[in-house]
């Protein structure tokens, strides 16, 4: 705490994720239709994943699950946005890459909820009116889906994909490692 204070904090530890805004040559965007328990319906959401697989940097984790969920891969990738989605009570932060110069490729055979995930193009100003329109409620993919807007429309320039990512979690995988 700051000033040497202390306080007892519940905090949710995770592995940390990471998203992906796939950009084709038209400003569309692919986005998943994803059963989310929670909410108990789908929503619309970008590609993402889990850094759950140990050793696999930040980005080979995009391109897996870039490939896994939508069949994509791409030539070009920058960081978007880096977000701490819970800083109130959990240490998740996610990076949100944006991959571009997209090819089609063989999806793996689905499983789990990635089996009933459906994937769907939209431009990036239909998409921001999602976003305003409550159509779109997941913060990651709000978080990209605006970024990607301000990026083509010349507001704002993406970082290299090796960019420094201080929040990016290590606690619970540390922890989960040494077991």
């Amino acid at each position: 705490m700051p000033g040497g204070a202390t306080a007892i904090r519940e905090v949710v530890e995770h592995y940390g994720a990471v998203a992906i805004v796939a950009l084709n040559e038209d400003n569309n965007i692919a986005m998943v239709y994803q059963y989310r328990h929670a909410f108990g319906r789908r929503l619309w959401e970008l590609p993402a994943g889990l850094l759950d697989v140990a050793g696999e940097p930040p980005q080979e984790t995009a391109v897996r699950e870039l490939q896994e969920e939508v069949g994509l891969r791409a030539g070009t990738w920058q960081v978007l946005v880096d977000l701490n989605s819970a800083p109130g009570f959990s240490d998740e932060s996610v990076r949100v890459y944006l991959a571009t110069e997209l090819t089609e490729v063989a999806r793996p055979e689905a499983h789990h909820e990635e089996a009933d995930m459906t994937m769907r193009w939209f431009p990036v100003a239909e998409a921001v009116r999602m976003v305003f329109s409550g159509e779109i409620v997941n913060s990651i993919a709000i978080a990209g889906i605006l970024a990607a807007h301000a990026v083509t429309a010349g507001v704002a320039e993406p970082r290299p994909v090796d960019s420094p990512w201080p929040d990016k979690p290590t606690a619970f995988a540390a922890r989960k490692a040494a077991r």
